[in-house]
């Protein structure tokens, strides 16, 4: 349980710096930002544990959860880009 506030408390700073990396003009706002963030602090964590780098109870590092983030936010743009043309 400890593992996964961990990796929603850094999620939440991994999106906030995601979306300063990111490039491009982003609509989403705060919340959206976190909430990616998130989802690729888990995404970073769940991926890592699939491919053996993590334990079963250790979060992803700071750094990885960015680039979950990033990976999630490009992906977000990607479908928000195809329903607003």
């Amino acid at each position: 349980m400890w593992t996964l506030i961990v990796a929603i408390i850094v999620g939440f700073i991994a999106g906030l710096i995601a979306r300063a990396i990111h490039p491009g003009n982003d609509k989403s706002g705060f919340i959206v930002t976190t909430l990616l963030g998130i989802a690729g602090s888990l995404l970073a964590t769940y991926a890592g544990r699939l491919l053996g780098l993590y334990d079963q109870n250790s979060a992803a590092g700071f750094i990885a959860s960015v680039i979950g983030a990033i990976i999630i936010l490009f992906i977000y743009n990607l479908m928000t880009k195809k329903s607003r043309v």
